[in-house]
């Protein structure tokens, strides 16, 4: 008999394929928690209420590498593991955030909305950037900001990162408030945790150089949104460039998404053809070997295995 599954959220036929025979798959409907051993956590929050009435899960299953919305603290009180996908979203992350660079720098919303209106000022009216030769900081410099970090290097910026976990080679490692003083560009590639939450706040924003721009494509709450607005508004933040956001989606009569010079996507920087597949198959194959006994390489609550 196939074991039952649960998702928390439509699947498109192309990844409900990557299930096979040995699943049945049900969901979102969450009618059908208490009857599933296993679980894939896509967009949903997995609170303790939420485990509680997943009264068979032995194992939640992130189809992604961020788990802030997982109570990890009470997954492991109920015994339930919970894994993550690390890898799968990497490539996709990484060129969604050197699009966003570009778009935000380059303004290419606007020259278009400029073109579709009509307008004949388009050489004078152009906000855009030259990228090379400018500095650019990289806040943390794991799978994903390693990687932007050797792109933007082969576009002729200055590499500086800050990431005080990880000893960084082919780059000029930093502190924190250099990565401010110094940087014309900030990308942000850091998890969510209670050190990281707020950490570019009104203080930090003031210790930036006039007229940075900001970059996101790792968790909305790295920064606090009414000081990016502030920062905005009086020009210490020339531009901005953003997948993630707190809260998540925005209000769509929210300031950030009309300005001239922000870019925000809905927290799709994986959601590509083969990030997709890749996030699915790996968060399966946990799933696969928790029911079996096995331990996967990618759990996230150690603890809740016995010492």
């Amino acid at each position: 008999m196939a074991e039952r599954i649960y998702v928390d959220r439509e699947l498109p036929p192309y990844l409900a394929e990557l299930f096979g025979s040995d699943w049945e798959v049900v969901g979102p409907d969450e009618s059908f928690l208490p009857t599933c051993r296993a679980a894939i956590a896509g967009s949903a929050p997995w609170d303790v209420d939420r485990i509680a009435r997943a009264a068979s899960i032995e194992v939640i299953s992130r189809s992604g590498i961020g788990f802030d919305t997982v109570d990890l603290v009470g997954a492991t009180a109920a015994g339930v593991v919970v894994c993550n996908t690390p890898d799968a979203p990497t490539i996709s992350t990484v060129e969604h955030t050197i699009s966003l660079l570009m778009a935000a720098t380059k303004f290419t919303a606007n020259n278009t909305a400029r073109l579709r209106a009509g307008r004949q000022d388009f050489y004078a009216a152009n906000e855009a950037l030259e990228l090379s030769g400018l500095t650019i900081g990289v806040v943390g410099h794991g799978r994903i900001g390693s990687r932007v970090a050797r792109i933007v290097a082969a576009m002729d910026m200055r590499v500086i990162v800050c990431d005080p976990y990880i000893d960084v080679d082919g780059h000029e490692q930093v502190d924190f408030e250099t990565i401010l003083a110094e940087s014309d560009v900030i990308t942000i590639h850091t998890p969510l945790t209670d050190e990281t939450r707020d950490m570019f706040n009104a203080e930090t924003f003031a210790g930036m150089r006039d007229g940075v721009v900001i970059v996101n494509a790792a968790r909305g709450g790295v920064i606090d949104t009414q000081a990016l607005v502030d920062a905005l508004d009086s020009g210490k933040v020339y531009a901005a460039g953003l997948d993630v956001t707190a809260p998540e989606p925005l209000d769509p009569d929210h300031a950030l998404l009309h300005r001239d010079n922000v870019v925000v996507t809905p927290h799709i920087a994986s959601a590509t053809d083969k990030g997709r597949i890749r996030m699915y198959a790996g968060a399966i194959e946990n799933a696969r070997q928790v029911l079996a006994g096995e331990r996967p390489v990618n759990v996230v609550n150690p603890d809740v295995y016995p010492l």
